[in-house]
């Protein structure tokens, strides 16, 4: 596999640039104790195309390919099986320690085209490191859609996800005074529909099945709520 300034594809590119958004959402989850980056290896001067709280080293987007890097690339060149990343201690410029991981972005071809590098400041104070763990306030001011504690179905399988979420729609809509007896139905097909469950396989006829009812009818009222959302 040939490792060194590359001529990078469009979908090269393409890759690399899908994982920018990979980056903003991992600092979103991890905070700002995590400093992230993503190197391209198109230009070893000027590798670092996205940075996220480089003040942990003092980095910016633009700056070069570290030794470390450089010789775990090589590594990679003469052994590929090496190519599964490296997980490292280190320190920034002011001697500050840091808890590192370095991991391979492969692309057209399975050539290496990037690197993602995360940085632990591990003098994170305990205050800002629990400050991840609070419930955010929701908030979508800066583009991203921040919740609050929400559910979610962790499932062994889809047949698992669908009698679940079945079962808790049913539930919520059942005890619901304000919806009435004969729109039941109807309200737990909506809301099913909002969350996406048609998209898993059988849905229409487990559904059908839970709410004693036909296949004909969800099918009905799914395309009243195309025509309602075309």
């Amino acid at each position: 596999m040939p490792i060194g300034n590359l001529k990078l594809t469009s979908l090269d590119k393409k890759i690399l640039h899908s994982y920018c958004q990979t980056l903003d959402g991992l600092s979103n989850y991890l905070g700002n104790g995590y400093e992230i980056v993503l190197h391209s290896l198109e230009d070893y001067e000027h590798s670092a195309i996205k940075v996220i709280n480089g003040y942990h080293t003092g980095r910016a987007e633009g700056a070069p390919i570290t030794d470390l890097a450089l010789k775990m690339l090589e590594q990679i060149r003469r052994n590929e099986e090496n190519d599964h990343g490296v997980i490292y201690f280190s320190t920034n410029v002011k001697g500050e320690p840091l808890k590192s991981t370095t991991i391979p972005v492969k692309g057209e071809k399975d050539r290496i085209i990037g690197l993602l590098c995360i940085n632990f400041y591990m003098n994170t104070t305990m205050a800002d490191f629990f400050r991840n763990f609070a419930v955010p306030i929701p908030s979508d001011s800066d583009g991203l859609t921040v919740s609050g504690q929400i559910h979610e179905t962790f499932s062994q399988s889809s047949s698992d996800l669908l009698e679940q979420t079945i079962q808790t729609v049913r539930q919520e809509v059942l005890m619901d005074s304000a919806i009435s007896s004969i729109n039941k139905n109807k309200e737990i097909i909506f809301r099913l529909y909002q969350q996406g469950i048609f998209n898993l396989k059988d849905a229409v006829i487990t559904i059908a099945d839970a709410l004693g009812i036909s296949k004909n009818t969800v099918y009905l009222h799914l395309r009243n709520l195309e025509k309602t959302n075309n």
